[in-house]
């Protein structure tokens, strides 16, 4: 949960460098906190009109796109990349693994052009 507040502390911070345990922990919570807000949606039955998505859920989504975006940036300049590769995610399927294959990637010793390994 530390990783987690860590980040939405740097929540618009895209310079520096932000290692895979505070990436993925954010990660894990992001999803297991967006899964609560589901089941808020479904009990009180919030859904929007037409449509699968919950208020809470939109909401959440909402409030976490910034801070996502920025722990993605900070962890791709972890690893001795820009925060422009982000955008490969928009190549459909393979985009998106090899986005994943690059923050799965151990974080660079020492210093580089980010900053300091944290």
């Amino acid at each position: 949960m530390n990783w987690y507040l860590k980040a939405l502390k740097r929540y618009a911070d895209f310079s520096g460098r932000s290692g895979r345990t505070e990436f993925w922990m954010f990660v894990l919570f992001y999803l297991i906190f967006g899964f609560i807000a589901r089941l808020f949606d479904n009990h009180f039955r919030l859904f929007l009109i037409e449509s699968h998505t919950g208020f809470f859920s939109l909401a959440y989504s909402l409030a976490m796109i910034v801070p996502f975006f920025a722990v993605t940036v900070r962890r791709l300049h972890d690893i001795g990349k820009s925060g422009w590769w982000i955008l490969i995610n928009l190549i459909p399927f393979i985009g998106t693994i090899w986005l994943i294959i690059l923050l799965l990637n151990k974080s660079q010793m020492g210093v580089n052009e980010y900053g300091e390994n944290q």
